[in-house]
């Protein structure tokens, strides 16, 4: 459950999808000594769904600020900065700009050579097919008898003429570039390159248009690049160059985490403190919310927020410092109301400071999605009252006993 849930953060907002893991991993774990503490389970998703929804209603007050202009390269790429940094830490202001300006060709790129002697075609018309760029053949083999020297050149002079009128047709449409999804004959590529045709008829509807279609060379790889001058094309590509493939595989997860940020912001622009400043601010206001409820709920609610201390543990974990003494430094700056305050990942000892000034920011969206969706999961997990094995049916298999046991073993 708390894997599907997984899944369905990377599907809605495309990053975030480790914080559901902890977040859900702390509920179930506190949901366990609520329930030996002789809580009910009911009472337990109750007051976990409460607090949920007090979350939600909480985080648009934590919102910092807001993306103004998406189009602007330097503001893009300090939005980008949290998201890469998570999977590339110490590159996250090249790979930021990257992202948002450097390697992104308004076009597509093909790791695939062109067939013909044409490299470079400006104002591309394409046509494109999913069948063979080849003459006709029948269905069945066919025996053709040729009785003289003339009947076998005008065979084949009729199978050039064919295949010229076809290519020829296809060149008075104004099409200059044909993408084929099967092979290429060689007498097709013959008459494409005295046409001026690019190889990697159609009616002027149903052509496609680029600005530009050539070749070109990517370190020692040869591609074929469709590109489009203007900056608001529907497709993009970056492209990305690195060393080994673990590095390249690690530089995929935050592009990808970094684009999903940028499509996140334009549905959403609001933001929210990062560093463990959110979760902090929520586990306080959560508390103070359980202690005015009446009932047993109160204890889940506190619980709930006892969960988002689980964020900013990890993170001082991994920073090497204590854990205790960075969350217990976090709830006494929240106390004074600095509501933007996190962890200091770079500081060698445990340090807080200002999240905003420091432009260590998480997409308002990414968390609203995260919390409902590890809380669903848990509180799933903890509907369950019995799980069946499920069992093959029939029942036990008679013992296998001796192999002619009655024969007699004198003969």
């Amino acid at each position: 459950m708390i894997v599907m849930a997984s899944h369905m953060q990377e599907q809605e907002v495309g990053d975030g999808t480790n914080f559901v893991l902890v977040f859900a991993g702390a509920l179930l774990e506190l949901a366990e000594e609520l329930l030996r503490l002789g809580l009910s389970v009911s009472e337990v998703i109750e007051g976990y769904e409460i607090a949920c929804k007090k979350a939600h209603e909480i985080l648009p007050d934590l919102v910092c600020c807001s993306a103004k202009n998406l189009r602007d390269v330097d503001e893009v790429s300090s939005l980008l900065h949290t998201s890469v940094m998570s999977k590339q830490y110490g590159n996250e202001v090249f790979l930021a700009k990257l992202i948002a300006q450097a390697c992104v060709l308004h076009g597509m790129v093909f790791k695939k050579e062109t067939e013909g002697d044409v490299t470079s075609v400006k104002d591309a018309k394409i046509a494109v097919y999913s069948c063979p760029f080849d003459g006709m053949i029948t269905e069945t083999k066919g025996t053709v008898l040729i009785k003289s020297a003339e009947e076998l050149m005008n065979f084949s002079k009729g199978e050039e003429n064919l295949m010229d009128a076809q290519v020829k047709a296809i060149a008075d449409t104004g099409a200059n570039v044909v993408v084929t999804g099967g092979r290429v004959a060689d007498m097709a590529l013959h008459y494409a390159n005295k046409y001026n045709i690019m190889l990697n008829p159609p009616v002027l509807e149903e052509m496609g248009h680029c600005d530009s279609v050539y070749l070109s060379e990517v370190g020692d790889t040869q591609v074929v690049v469709f590109k489009h001058e203007k900056e608001d094309g529907a497709i993009s590509t970056i492209v990305l160059r690195g060393s080994t493939d673990n590095l390249m595989d690690d530089i995929e997860r935050a592009v990808d985490d970094g684009v999903n940020t940028f499509k996140v912001l334009t549905r959403d622009k609001r933001l929210v403190p990062g560093g463990g400043a959110t979760e902090i601010e929520l586990a306080k206001q959560i508390t103070s919310y359980g202690e005015t409820c009446p009932g047993l709920e109160q204890y889940a609610i506190k619980k709930f927020a006892e969960a988002f201390e689980a964020i900013p543990r990890a993170l001082a974990e991994n920073s090497g410092v204590k854990a205790n003494e960075v969350i217990s430094k976090l709830y006494a700056v929240h106390q004074e109301g600095n509501k933007n305050v996190g962890l200091d990942i770079e500081a060698e000892v445990p340090a807080v400071k200002d999240m905003l000034e420091a432009g260590v920011l998480d997409t308002y969206l990414g968390k609203y999605w995260a919390i409902k969706l590890a809380t669903n999961a848990a509180v799933t997990v903890l509907r369950v009252d019995q799980i069946i094995m499920a069992k093959p049916a029939g029942g036990p298999k008679p013992p296998s006993g001796k192999k002619d046991w009655d024969d007699d073993q004198n003969d």
